[in-house]
Parts: C-alpha cells; sequence; structure tokens
C-alpha cells in the first residue's frame, strides 16, 4: 500500500474561496466515480459553501468535553475505517482541542497519507511557520495556529486560490465572509486594502518559489542541461578587475526590463590559486551586486570557460555578461580568450553580452606564480645542493683511482638533482642538471676536458641524463607544491568552518574574533577601523594587540569592508593566498560589529519601551486608581464636616468606615508601587530564617473573608529556608487575586506539599482561568487580565509575588485548574540542614516588611 497523495489549497486571506475550491473539487471527482467522503469541513454558516456539502459523504465528528463545553474534532478512527479514495480535511493549520489523538490537524492528515488516503486540504498563507514574523508585522496579529512549511512543501499539489483586495473586500462586505456584525470591524483591521495585498504578495511569492522547486527537481530527475526561459536569470562573469562593476550595474538594468529577473555575480578561480584578482575590488563587487539585489558565488575551475557555463546551466540562466578582452593583440596568440569561447559553446540557450569598458585592449596581468614558501634557509640550501653539489662531487670522483664508468657518474649527478629538487624546488633542480650535464662533459666524457663530444653513444645518455634530471625535478616540485596547497587548504578549511560555526551560533565577540585573526597569521596587532563619510577621520571599532593603527595607510595589510570598514594588521606584510582567508574574518568582523550594536539598540530600545510602558501605566495609575479612593475619603470628610446635615450615629459610623476603607485601599496600592520600584532597582534584601508553613500562610488570609478560603497544610511539612514577611506579602497577594476572580460559592484552597526537593504552595480557585498564551503576561507589571474593572488595582499584585517569590529562591507559575480555574503554583527551597530560626516569625522582619495584605490584583 503506497502513500496517499496530498493536495493543498493556499490562499492568502480567509474568505478567498478555498474551502469552496475544495468542494468544487470533490463534486468533480464523485462525477468521475471517485470514493471521496468529508473528513472534515467548517462552512461558518456562509451560505454558498455550506450548499456545496450537500451530496457529499460526511464522517460524523468526535466529540471531546474540555473545561466543561463540548466540542467536535476530526474522527481519524471513523476516516481510517471507512478508508475513501479521497478524505477532504480543511484548516491544515488548525490545533486540535486537548485530549484528541494528536495536537495539530496536520497530524491527522499525515496518519491518513500514511494508510493510502488521498487528501485535500486548505490552508492559508499566514499559517506557514516560517512567515509567523512577517505577517505579525504586516498585520500587527500573531498567528497562533501554524503549520510547519515542509508540510505543506512536500505536497503533491498546491493551487494557489488568488483574489483582489478589493474583490476580497467587496465579498466581505457583502457578509459573504462574516457575520454582518463583524464586517466593519474586519474591513478596518485585518482587511485593509494594503494588509491584503502585501498577504496575497507573500502568498504569489511562496508559490512562485515552489514553482522554482518543482522546476529543478524535474530538470535533474531528466538531466536536462538545456536553458529554459522561465524568467530572466542574468550571470555576470568577473575577473577581479574594475571593469566588474560596470558588468553588475549593466547586468541589473538588464535584469530590470523582465519581471523578476535575476543577478548572478560568478567569479572562477584557478584551483591552484594562481589569479591576478585584487581581492579588495572582489569585496567592493560583492557589495556592489548584493546593494543590487543579487547575488555573488565564488567557483573554483581551472577552464574558465567551461566552469562559467557549467554554473550558469546550473542555475538555468538565460543571458550571461562578460566583459570585452583586456588583452593586448599579441597575446590573441594564446588563445581565443574567455568571451569569444563562452559565445562559441553557449548555444542557442544562452544569450552572450559583450560589453564594453575602460580598460579594454590595455592589457591583463600575469598570474603571479606562488611556491611553496619553503623558506630562505631551504632554498639557499637547494642552490647550494643544485651549483656547488655537482662541482664537489666531481673533484671528488676525479681524486678517486678506481673509475666508476658514465653511467654510474651520471646516477651520482642525478642524485644530486633529486636533493636540490627536494629541498629547494625547480629551479635549483634545474640548474643542477645544467651545472651536472656540462660537468660530465668536461671531465667524464672523452675527449676530457673539453666541451665536445667524441662517441655518439655518449651524446645519447648525456641527453639522456638532461631529460631524466628536469623530469624528475619538476615531478618532485610538484609533488612538494601540493603537498603544500592540500596542507594550506586543510588550515584554510578548519578556518572557515571556525568562522561558518562562530555564525551559526553567534558566541564570537569582535575582540575575541580580532585576537583569533592577530594569532592565525601571526601579527602584532589587528584593528577594525569604520568611518561615517569618505571625509571623516578613521576610528577603532575595536582591537588587540599592544600598539593598532589608526589608519588603514600605516598597516602591513589592510582589508577594506565595504565603503566604510577596514580591518588593518600590523607585523609583517602577507602573501596574497592570504588574503583570501583574511577576507572571510573580515567579513565575519563586520557581522560581529552589526550584531553587537543591533543587540544595544534593541536592549536601549526594550529599556525605553518598558520604562515608558510602565510610566504610562503609573499615570494611569495615579490618574484614577489612586484618585478614586481619595474622592471617597474627600466625599465622606465632606459629608461630616457639613453643618447643613444631621449626621446620625449610623451615618457617621458608615461615612468613617468608607474613609477607612478608602486609605487601606490608598495604603495597599501606594504599597504594591513601592514594592515593584524595590524589586526594580533590585533594593529587597531577604533575611532567610528556617520556618514553618503554618507558621507564616495563616497570618496571609487576613485580608480575604475567613469562608473564602480552605487551608490544607499537613502538620509533618518539611520546613522551608524563605524569608517570612516577603513569603507572607506574596501569599497574601495571590490569595486575594484568587478569592476576587473565584466564584462566591466556590472557597479557594491553599494547599501544601512536599515534591522532590522543593515545597509547594497551591492556590486554587474556580474561576474564569487564564488562556496559555497569557499566563506568563499576567506576571508582568500593570496588567489586568480580560476585562477587570477600572478601580479594581494597577495590576501589580501578581508582579510583586513573583518578585517576591524569586528573591527568596523560590519561583511563582501558573497552571490549569482541572475542570476550569487557574491553579498558582508557589515553590519554595526546604531548609535542607540550615539552623532553625532563633527568634518566632512574626518578630523576624523589620515592620516595613510586614504591611497590610494587598487588594491588587495581576489577573
Amino acid at each position: 500500500m503506497g502513500r496517499g497523495k496530498l493536495r493543498i489549497y493556499l490562499g492568502a486571506a480567509p474568505g478567498v474561496g478555498k474551502t469552496y475550491a475544495m468542494l468544487s473539487e470533490a463534486h468533480r471527482r464523485i462525477e468521475r466515480g471517485t470514493d471521496c467522503v468529508v473528513g472534515f469541513v467548517e462552512h461558518y454558516a456562509r451560505p454558498r459553501t455550506e450548499v456545496l456539502l450537500h451530496g457529499l459523504e460526511q464522517i460524523p465528528r468526535r466529540e471531546i468535553e474540555y473545561r466543561g463545553s463540548v466540542f467536535t474534532e476530526m474522527d481519524v478512527d471513523a476516516v481510517l475505517q471507512r478508508r475513501p479514495a479521497v478524505a477532504l480535511v480543511d484548516e491544515l493549520a488548525h490545533t486540535n482541542v486537548p485530549g484528541s489523538r494528536n495536537g495539530k490537524r496536520w497530524q491527522d492528515v499525515e496518519e491518513l497519507l500514511q494508510a493510502g488516503i488521498d487528501v485535500v486540504s486548505t490552508v492559508n498563507i499566514q499559517h506557514l511557520e516560517s512567515l509567523g514574523d512577517v505577517v505579525e508585522s504586516i498585520t500587527g496579529v500573531r498567528q497562533r495556529e501554524t503549520v510547519p512549511d515542509e508540510v505543506v512543501r512536500h505536497a503533491d499539489q498546491i493551487e494557489l486560490v488568488d483574489m483582489s483586495p478589493q474583490a476580497l473586500r467587496r465579498r466581505m462586505a457583502h457578509g459573504n465572509i462574516y457575520k454582518p456584525d463583524k464586517v466593519d470591524a474586519a474591513l478596518s483591521n485585518y482587511f485593509r486594502p494594503g494588509n491584503l495585498t502585501a498577504l496575497r504578495e507573500l502568498a504569489l511569492l511562496w508559490t512562485a518559489d515552489r514553482v522554482d522547486e518543482y522546476l529543478q527537481q524535474y530538470r535533474g530527475e531528466h538531466n536536462i542541461r538545456s536553458t529554459w526561459q522561465a524568467r530572466e536569470r542574468i550571470v555576470v562573469g568577473l575577473t577581479g578587475g574594475r571593469e566588474g562593476r560596470t558588468l553588475i550595474r549593466r547586468a541589473a538594468r538588464l535584469a530590470e526590463k523582465g519581471a523578476g529577473g535575476e543577478v548572478l555575480a560568478v567569479y572562477i578561480s584557478r584551483s591552484d590559486g594562481l589569479t591576478s584578482a585584487s581581492p579588495k575590488e572582489l569585496a567592493v563587487q560583492r557589495t556592489l551586486v548584493e546593494d543590487l539585489g543579487g547575488t555573488f558565488h565564488h567557483v573554483i575551475g581551472d577552464d574558465i570557460p567551461s566552469a562559467l557555463l557549467d554554473f550558469a546551466r546550473g542555475v538555468n540562466a538565460t543571458q550571461i555578461v562578460l566583459g570585452a578582452s583586456r588583452r593586448h593583440t599579441w597575446q590573441y596568440i594564446f588563445g581565443p580568450g574567455v568571451g569569444a569561447a563562452v559565445a562559441r559553446e553557449s548555444g542557442p540557450d544562452l544569450d552572450v553580452h559583450i560589453v564594453t569598458h575602460e580598460e579594454v585592449a590595455k592589457g591583463r596581468g600575469l598570474p603571479v606564480a606562488r611556491g611553496a614558501r619553503l623558506g630562505r634557509s631551504r632554498i639557499i640550501g637547494g642552490w647550494l645542493t643544485g651549483v656547488v653539489g655537482p662541482a664537489l662531487l666531481s673533484l671528488l670522483l676525479l681524486h678517486v683511482e678506481a673509475q666508476l664508468g658514465l653511467a654510474n657518474d651520471m646516477l651520482l649527478f642525478l642524485s644530486l638533482t633529486v636533493a636540490a629538487a627536494l629541498i629547494g624546488g625547480l629551479l635549483p633542480a634545474l640548474a643542477s642538471a645544467a651545472v651536472g650535464s656540462l660537468l660530465i662533459n668536461y671531465f667524464f666524457t672523452p675527449p676530457l676536458h673539453q666541451l665536445t663530444i667524441a662517441d655518439p653513444k655518449n651524446i645519447v645518455a648525456i641527453v639522456i641524463f638532461v631529460s631524466v634530471a628536469v623530469s624528475v625535478a619538476s615531478v618532485v616540485d610538484l609533488a612538494a607544491r601540493r603537498t603544500h596547497q592540500a596542507a594550506r587548504l586543510r588550515a584554510e578549511s578548519e578556518i572557515l568552518s571556525f568562522l561558518a560555526g562562530s555564525v551559526l551560533r553567534g558566541e564570537t565577540s569582535l575582540e575575541a574574533l580580532l585576537e583569533r585573526v592577530r594569532e592565525t597569521f601571526g601579527m602584532e596587532s589587528v584593528a577594525l577601523l569604520e568611518r561615517t563619510s569618505e571625509v571623516e577621520p578613521w576610528t577603532r571599532a575595536g582591537s588587540v594587540g599592544p600598539t593598532p593603527v589608526a589608519r588603514p595607510e600605516d598597516a602591513d595589510v589592510d582589508m577594506p569592508v565595504g565603503d566604510h570598514l577596514a580591518l588593518a594588521l600590523s607585523g609583517r606584510v602577507l602573501p596574497a593566498e592570504d588574503r583570501r582567508v583574511l577576507g572571510a574574518f573580515a567579513a565575519q568582523a563586520a557581522v560581529v560589529l552589526d550584531r553587537q550594536r543591533l543587540q544595544q539598540e534593541a536592549e536601549q530600545a526594550r529599556e525605553l519601551a518598558e520604562g515608558n510602558r510602565i510610566r504610562t501605566a503609573l499615570l494611569a495609575a495615579v490618574s484614577h486608581d489612586l484618585r478614586t479612593p481619595l474622592a471617597a475619603i474627600k466625599a465622606s470628610v465632606s459629608s461630616l464636616r457639613s453643618d447643613d446635615v444631621d449626621w446620625s450615629p449610623e451615618d457617621q459610623a458608615e461615612l468613617l468606615a468608607g474613609i477607612e476603607e478608602g486609605a487601606d485601599k490608598l495604603d495597599h496600592l501606594v504599597g504594591n508601587l513601592l514594592d515593584m520600584s524595590r524589586l526594580q532597582t533590585g533594593t529587597v534584601t531577604p533575611l532567610i530564617r528556617v520556618i514553618d508553613l503554618d507558621e507564616v500562610v495563616p497570618m496571609a488570609l487576613g485580608g480575604v473573608p475567613e469562608d473564602s478560603v480552605e487551608l490544607d497544610i499537613p502538620e509533618d511539612l518539611s520546613m522551608v529556608a524563605v524569608d517570612p514577611g516577603l513569603l507572607e506579602r506574596a501569599v497574601a497577594n495571590i490569595v486575594e487575586n484568587a478569592v476576587k476572580y473565584s466564584p462566591d460559592h466556590e472557597p479557594v484552597l491553599v494547599s501544601a506539599s512536599a515534591i522532590a526537593d522543593r515545597v509547594e504552595i497551591r492556590v486554587v480557585d474556580r474561576g474564569p482561568g487564564v488562556p496559555d498564551e497569557a499566563k506568563d503576561r499576567i506576571f508582568e507589571p500593570f496588567q489586568r487580565y480580560g476585562d477587570a474593572p477600572r478601580g479594581a488595582g494597577v495590576g501589580l499584585g501578581l508582579a510583586v509575588a513573583r518578585g517576591f517569590a524569586e528573591a527568596i529562591g523560590g519561583s511563582l507559575t501558573a497552571e490549569d485548574t482541572p475542570g476550569g480555574g487557574l491553579t498558582m503554583v508557589l515553590s519554595l527551597p526546604p531548609a535542607a540542614g540550615l539552623p532553625d530560626a532563633a527568634r518566632p516569625v512574626g518578630h523576624d522582619r523589620l515592620p516595613e516588611a510586614r504591611a497590610l495584605r494587598r487588594t491588587d490584583s495581576g489577573r
């Protein structure tokens, strides 16, 4: 049994007609004789969608009870038992009710597909997981229900259901999407024309990328190498010269003429590392192409025309832009040039543009040969072995009485040539072969002491000697070069791997990175310099070492990063091959600097936003919540002082009680404001004591009615090491918050228990509860969840409680109460061997810590 096929209708926003299209497809399949059923479809009372359900077999939904309500979800078992050919499952990103078979509907769909059932489903672009932040920045609404992108990408078919924003708003205004009482709010918020246009563009671009993936996959499966001109992709061939800037700008103008055009700049270097390119100029061109919306690529290839064409065909390019040759006329004897070779081999599927520039026919620099960097001592040793060695060997052979023969003499000289190649490289070996051949001819080949050869056989022997010597020297030198290159590439790969890892982890600080540069290249000092414009002086963004330079011109090596950053190194001049790795370090240094500054700006923005929020909330509290009890006190005092009314003793007592109640509320509000100020400034200093909970918790219940709380604290419960005053304040705020939201006939349960290495106090209420996404938010300062009335407090109760709990080494979290409600869990550290308190709990704290119970609420 094979896996079922998944077809998805993708829309930009609710109401574009995804479900309608899915049901229409179901009717078409039924007409063709396909066994098709409805696993789950939500019509939202839309008449036209509801009509399409008629005539379709619907699998009964499964009923699930949650928090006293009954919800319906797709019955996966029933669909699997029915085993239709096709199942319709609406809203792929839906989150199932707790207690369902799976947490997400797309997981239900995965089970159906594994069972061999084809599935047709729907999803909106805003529900794709990778686009959550983008959608939130556009609409201001965070999507809580998402589906992984890979689930949608792996669908066998994706069909975009598109509609213009104007048409969708008209459909909304006609009542075809939402009920009439919600239309105005929807049109003025989520369904604004700008929002819908941006979401539509997201959907179109995402679908276009998916089409590109299908196309590349198809071309790969069928080994298609020719270009399919679905859209303009322009490859720019760069040599590292200044003309590259002209080529990039020209390619960008060509791309702008076609919708969706794309520019890909590619620099091809030879595998042996020989290049005449300027690293500084390549860095500038990389920045330029990225600023113009293109991408930069570095490719290795010994045959540049073939490598360029392979790259172009690999990315399905339609055009190649090259610069006119910089060769002098006489240099064409070495070949036709890259441009001519590419144009000849491109074929009919690739257009090649040859762009003129200022560097045409001005000549090109020859590659700089870079040897094995053997060091001065080895090079001198190689020359001594190759030049002086044959002379010493000749003297030795001349003073040996026994003649070894010409063949043996040649082998001895050949061994010197091999030794010269091993020690000093190719040039000393060639010199050894030349000097050795002359000495053999002069001293050991008849006629002796003449540079002539009488016997033709000796001529052949000397020619063979020279040829073998040169061949052996070349092979030995090449092997040495390759060994050096392999070691160098291994070192470079390790360095680049380190850089890539640091980018992914975000671990490297700027100073650590600069220190790594100094250690890698053996420099005395390294500095990252920056300036705001070309006329401004350079400043150090970071530096390591004793005497960092202040300007790139003063450095031994400088690596520019864009127009306003440069990496400056002092100590020695680096060879050209080291600049490639140095360029990677420089680019990473710029990234690290930007990341640090962005983090600083984000932290400053967060602090400013938090300060503004608290300031605004504090002003609201002062202007309303604090003035309300003051107004009641003022009214009661004015009434008592009035001479126009003769107040009875009962009336006077009632007015005085109102004054006292208002004063208590005012004291509680001010107290919580002061507590929060102490927590934010870090001035809370707990005095830890070992106590029993039954000594503190009952004292915290004085601010609530006696019949509103049930207390359950076992007598044998472990003692805790806390600050009694802070614990009392925290429990008081939690209990009063729970009593406020709990129904009158449902008392709040306060229980304590020991769990593992912690002691927990659980405050359980049967109120309306709090959704999961808001459980952390209720502990923030000045937060009143839901429709809490004005005057119910400034929203500091739970914030203060959590702050005090953390100050004494505990934690405060919120959980759902089984059956409905909210449970606050206060976790405390046990005594764990600390000595018992020497004084009664009631006298441990200063008077300021034993304030009145709070009536302020965090919910």
